[in-house]
């Protein structure tokens, strides 16, 4: 039998040069050693995408995550975009989906196999075409895709796993106030709504990686504390002073959280909340609070690596 090979041999010295081998405590933590950067508390205001041309903003926190791309969590851009009347954007992420909120504005979506309207209020999941978008009045998306996921691992887009997909203003407000006026509506742990696609029957996720839920918090009320390994990039639909998050990693034998951090809810504003931080929303205020937290909890559901814990009262 022969040894020859078919192509010349790899210098041993060339294939050993990136290998490092640990002692297991050395590398069994790498995020409690700091090695794998934290994910940091952030919040962003609406005064970024107040005025201006029309532009995508990135809420961009790679120094913070030490990655060589933009990147708002470890697996999620999310982004401010701001389009004056009469004017459009393009746009042709690497990635397998993105979603966006019409915070304001009318217009349509141009893609390969169509066109698709919104207006303010509606929410829609692409699975990251080329797009076109088009503003007939002055609008404002709250947007988030999964391309720093493939970033990361050095991934191309080959299919799609869904078509683009609308879910209207009126169709979700509707669902929201039929789940607040349940009359088991006061034993549940909040009143929200989650969006998502017949095609991921598994996880009942919006797309295959992102999660999308529509909450409303109402006077007076506080939605008991709650963690998830998934990073959550919320956004403020609606809020008057005196709603708020308080987040920690840590709750205290009451089901308090331990020294919380304060974010305080500020309508158009969005902020992010840390894999593993317990968290819960309060309203001091007199009216109704809405907030809308985009996930990469349609990953991690299939991933089997959600791990979702409640805080109950007894």
């Amino acid at each position: 039998m022969s040894t020859e090979t078919a192509s010349p041999l790899i210098p041993t010295e060339q294939l050993t040069r990136a290998a490092a081998i640990y002692e297991y405590s050395k590398a069994a933590n790498p995020i409690e050693s700091g090695a794998t950067p934290a994910i940091p508390i952030r919040q962003f205001s609406p005064e970024i995408y107040a005025t201006g041309p029309s532009r995508f903003i990135p809420l961009d926190l790679s120094e913070a995550l030490r990655t060589p791309y933009p990147a708002t969590g470890p697996s999620l851009l999310a982004s401010f975009v701001r389009i004056q009347a009469g004017e459009q954007l393009t746009s042709a992420p690497n990635a397998s989906s993105e979603f966006f909120y019409v915070i304001h504005g009318s217009g349509h979506t141009e893609t390969a196999n169509g066109s698709i309207a919104w207006k303010t209020g509606d929410f829609v999941a692409l699975p990251a075409l080329e797009t076109i978008h088009n503003a007939d009045t002055d609008t404002a998306f709250y947007l988030v895709n999964d391309s720093p996921l493939f970033a990361y691992l050095g991934a191309q887009k080959a299919t799609s796993r869904f078509q683009p997909t609308v879910y209207t203003h009126e169709a979700v407000m509707a669902e929201l106030e039929a789940a607040k006026n349940d009359p088991e509506s006061s034993k549940r742990s909040r009143i929200s709504v989650l969006l998502a696609n017949k095609n991921f029957e598994q996880t009942m996720t919006i797309t295959h990686t992102l999660w999308t839920m529509f909450g409303v918090v109402s006077p007076g009320t506080r939605q008991l504390p709650h963690r998830h390994q998934s990073v959550a990039l919320d956004f403020v639909v609606d809020a008057q002073p005196g709603a708020y998050t308080l987040l920690g990693p840590e709750l205290n034998p009451d089901g308090t959280i331990k020294d919380a951090i304060r974010v305080d809810w500020v309508k158009g504003a969005a902020f992010v909340t840390p894999p593993g931080f317990w968290h819960e929303h309060i309203n001091a205020s007199s009216a109704d609070a809405y907030v809308m937290p985009i996930q990469d909890a349609g990953l991690h559901t299939y991933l089997r690596t959600l791990d979702i814990q409640f805080f109950t009262e007894d």
